[in-house]
Parts: structure tokens; sequence; C-alpha cells
């Protein structure tokens, strides 16, 4: 199992008459969901609460294979994410967390254990960024890094940052209990401004992670591991929209990892280059489907068995995915 951690909040997508439209949203509950459709077993850890918008998550969740035996529930309102999408499909996001259910998190609410057997994958954009959650979720990362692998996804929003410092400086010392991270360019370029990869991921190393993982857009993924670099190019597809594209690629990745008996320390600090290349393409494709059509819509299994396989590549398009 993976026990993917973070937070589950609704999405205001605009419409196409001047409104907008309430869909199941979250970096860590839309990996959890992506994870679900792929066939890996999974558990979500999230506050959820007891509104309308709470229920449409649930059901969201549920319907894609999510066990929520660790959801916490929570009478705040949902969580609420406003998104404006450009012209080229590129989201933007104003987030409502203070008084709602992701902004109530207390170290009380992490469970108690967690299976013994399963991994754990935190989303870090409210858990590094929101106060009492950051500090809950230290908590969990310190705990259980002894007796788990653990991935990360830092998934930097600059607009819930107060305190650029004092994330970075998190964001290090979760480096450190972290086994694999995953991160967007433009991850990199809020983490380490000015800085190359070549500067960053031997530091990352050092640091904790046996892999380093950066998605580039167009110009496709780069991953740092024990037999040197990996650059994959960017997939060719007809761009909807990017929302949940990120997370996506993070729920192939680790789909086709636990599908590949990968998520032990041991595998993950011996993976050879062709089961790392083979790994970051499925992701490749997990994302570029999600990027054919609106919203955060990751695709099902069987969307990815080999007679589905050409389907976004048909498409003629000089946009990309990764």
């Amino acid at each position: 199992m993976i026990i993917v951690a973070g937070e589950a909040l609704v999405d205001l997508v605009p419409d196409r008459v001047g409104g907008y439209r309430p869909l199941p949203g979250g970096s860590p509950a839309n990996t959890a969901v992506g994870l679900g459709r792929l066939g890996t077993q999974t558990a979500l850890l999230a506050r959820l609460a007891d509104d309308r918008l709470g229920a449409l998550l649930r059901d969201h969740l549920e319907t894609s294979n999510v066990d929520l035996r660790h959801v916490i529930r929570s009478t705040a309102p949902t969580t609420l994410a406003v998104v404006d999408v450009d012209r080229d499909g590129a989201a933007d996001y104003s987030f409502y967390v203070d008084g709602c259910a992701d902004g109530g998190w207390q170290v009380t609410d992490l469970p108690a254990t967690l299976p013994p057997d399963a991994a754990l994958h935190v989303g870090g954009s409210f858990a590094l960024a929101v106060e009492p959650m950051a500090a809950a979720f230290e908590t969990l990362l310190s705990r259980e890094h002894p007796h788990r692998v653990v991935t990360l996804d830092p998934n930097i929003r600059p607009v819930l940052i107060d305190d650029h410092a004092a994330v970075r400086a998190r964001l290090r010392r979760w480096l450190g209990m972290t086994d694999v991270v995953k991160v967007s360019a433009d991850d990199l370029r809020w983490i380490a401004p000015d800085r190359t990869l070549a500067d960053v991921v031997p530091e990352w190393h050092e640091q904790g992670p046996a892999l380093v993982i950066v998605t580039r857009g167009a110009e496709g993924v780069f991953a740092s591991g024990p037999t040197g670099h990996i650059e994959l190019p960017g997939l060719p597809v007809d761009i909807v929209d990017t929302v949940g594209a990120g997370d996506a690629f993070m729920a192939g990745l680790l789909a086709a990892f636990d599908r590949n008996d990968l998520l032990t320390r041991t595998n993950l600090t011996t993976i050879t280059h062709t089961e790392l290349t083979d790994v970051l393409a499925y992701a490749q494709r997990v994302a570029a489907i999600t990027c054919t059509r609106p919203g955060a819509d990751s695709p099902w299994f069987d969307e990815l068995l080999p007679r589905n396989l050409g389907a976004p590549q048909r498409l003629q398009d000089d946009r990309h995915a990764s």
C-alpha cells in the first residue's frame, strides 16, 4: 500500500459562461486518485469537511479506489482553490485555507500507526507552507522515515508562503527524511534560484534522496539515480490544460515503482538504468493523457494498456507534457 498524505480540496475551475464549477482537487488527493485508478492499493491521510463539497471529495476518492481509513473528519468548511487557466492551458491558483479543513491540522490528527508494509508519499504544497499543518507533517516524517520508504513532491505554491527562508529550511530537513523527491522545473527555480541542476542534484543526494526527478514540461524529464543521469524528451500532446499533470506524473511514478517491487530502500538504491527509464516513461504517459482533458482527470489502468498507448502521440501539436 502507498499512503498519500496532504491536502484535499475543491478547485473552482472556470466554465464557458463566465462562472466556476467545483472539481475535486488538491495535489496529494489527485495523486491518490491517480494511484487508485492505476490499480495501486492506496490510502489518503487528509482532513475532509463534513459539508457538501467534502461529500463531493469523498465520492470522488472512493469511486477512484482510494481507501479513506486514515481520513480525519472536520467540521470546518472544505478548503478551496480558485483556478485560472491561460491560453496555453497553464493553471494559476488562489487558495482559501484559513478556517478551512486543511488549516486545522494538529499533531493529534496523525494516526498512531501506519501499515508496516506501506510506503509514505507526502505532497508538500500545503504541508510545507501552512501552519500548523507543517509541524504535524514534520512530526509524521520524523516518526515514519525510519520504518518505510518516503517520497516527496514539494509542489511549491509561492502564494501560500509568507516566510521563504523558513520553508526552504523545512524542505532541507524533509529531504533528509526522503528517499525519492520529484520536483517541477518551476519548483526548482523557487527552491534554488540562480542555481543549476548540476549544483543542486548532488547536494540533494547527499542530504538523503536516492532518486531526484525533475519534470520540465516541453523539455521532458530529468532523473538522477545510482547509475547516473537520465533525460527523456517531452511527449507531444494536444494540451487542454495542465491541471493535475504533475500529480498524475507522481501517481504514474509511484504505481510503476510499486508494480515492479521497487519501493524498498534496497531496490531504490540499486535501481538499474533500464528500470528507472521504464518508470519515467510510464509516468510521462500518465501525465500526457491527463493533459489532453480538462481538470485533474488522471487515466485509469486500462487506458495505459498497449492497445491504447499510441493515442496521445498521434495528436499533432508543438506543445508537450512531461
